[in-house]
């Protein structure tokens, strides 16, 4: 299977480096060797074979060079700076990795002007093709991630959980920062999922862990840049009595979260998340990802801006139902925003008065391509 950034890779290749982040087992390296026509391109910074020939810089005689996890090098940024200001015209650099060529990138301008950064996302609606609710259950209960999902198994997908969270902790926390209360970091990783859907309390999860408020933020930081987790922060407006500080929360692989219909809204605000970096890498746009919620208790789950200004807001439900009320007070103070209410379970489509879209998941997230 393409995945959907392949195209935007190839194109960008033709003029600049390109460094292709993401979370681990998202599918980087696979792709990444489907565009080689000899494997011998590949070079990867954890084999030793390799790793001697990047530093005796003896690359092989192929057009494009994939360099995988070559930010583990502590002067890889001298590197590819000297590889690429030296090499052949012709001559292609794909750099993939994730948590630290995504932070390191933003430590110097060594590498300025030479290179385009792009983050691959898990599976989604629009890559996958789905337009029917069997698909969209499917992808519910599966996760996004390439392999518990064409396991097409949910025993497997539980396994395949697990095993990721405890090599995410275990290995890549370590190899990104210095932690030395790493089970208490588990146990945070644990409790997140239960707390999907609601504003995140970090003193409470303090409280919960033990532990001192700038360890907890510290370590949810770390998962966020790991690409664990993500956080929403709330939209306010001067026309808004919004709250302004309480931040949601959710996970790249939705399927850890326990409750149903905090998952279906992790579910369709990872797509949103997605499409929004899609745009930003590849279109250049400003877009923002937000949640409303006001002191009255009204609420709508997500909200996008683009420049600072909303464009789209979207409120989740598990079955088809009325509109929601927090829907229609947000549109009525923003008319003429793209507004949708989307269901996992219903065939109810229509549109209110209001020009708001009651509709299944997939018709909207069929479209964040």
């Amino acid at each position: 299977m393409q995945r959907y950034l392949t195209s935007t890779v190839v194109e960008d290749l033709e003029r600049k480096m390109v460094f292709l982040g993401g979370a681990r087992q998202v599918g980087k390296t696979t792709l990444a060797k489907s565009l080689l026509t000899s494997q011998t391109g590949y070079l990867t910074w954890d084999a030793s074979e390799d790793r001697e020939r990047i530093l005796r810089r003896e690359l092989p005689a192929h057009d494009l060079w994939v360099f995988d996890e070559l930010h583990k090098y502590r002067q890889w940024r001298g590197y590819l700076k000297g590889l690429y200001d030296k090499r052949e015209p012709s001559q292609r650099v794909l750099v993939t990795g994730s948590a630290r060529l995504d932070l390191y990138r933003h430590g110097g301008d060594s590498l300025q002007g030479r290179y385009h950064y792009l983050r691959l996302h898990p599976l989604s609606v629009a890559e996958l093709g789905i337009t029917t609710g069997d698909g969209m259950e499917q992808l519910f209960r599966l996760g996004p991630f390439p392999e518990p999902f064409l396991a097409g198994s949910e025993r497997h997908a539980r396994r395949w959980s697990r095993e990721y969270r405890t090599r995410l902790v275990r290995e890549d926390v370590r190899d990104l920062e210095n932690i030395v209360e790493l089970d208490k970091l588990e146990l945070l990783a644990l409790r997140l999922p239960e707390l999907v859907g609601s504003p995140l309390s970090v003193n409470a999860l303090r409280e919960d862990l033990q532990v001192a408020f700038k360890s907890a933020e510290r370590w949810i930081s770390i998962l966020e840049r790991l690409y664990a987790v993500f956080r929403v922060p709330p939209f306010g407006a001067p026309k808004l009595r919004a709250v302004k500080k309480a931040q949601k929360h959710y996970h790249l692989d939705w399927s850890v979260v326990p409750d149903e219909g905090a998952r279906f809204e992790n579910l369709v605000g990872a797509h949103l998340l997605k499409w929004i970096h899609r745009e930003e890498d590849v279109e250049g746009r400003e877009l923002t990802l937000r949640y409303f919620r006001d002191v009255d208790g009204r609420e709508v789950d997500f909200v996008v801006l683009e420049s600072q200004v909303p464009i789209l807001f979207v409120e989740c439900k598990l079955t088809s139902g009325p509109l929601h009320p927090g829907l229609r007070y947000l549109v009525e103070r923003f008319p003429g925003v793209s507004a949708w209410q989307v269901s996992l379970r219903g065939n109810k489509d229509a549109k209110t008065p209001e020009g708001i879209r009651l509709a299944p998941a997939e018709a909207l997230l069929s479209t964040l391509a």
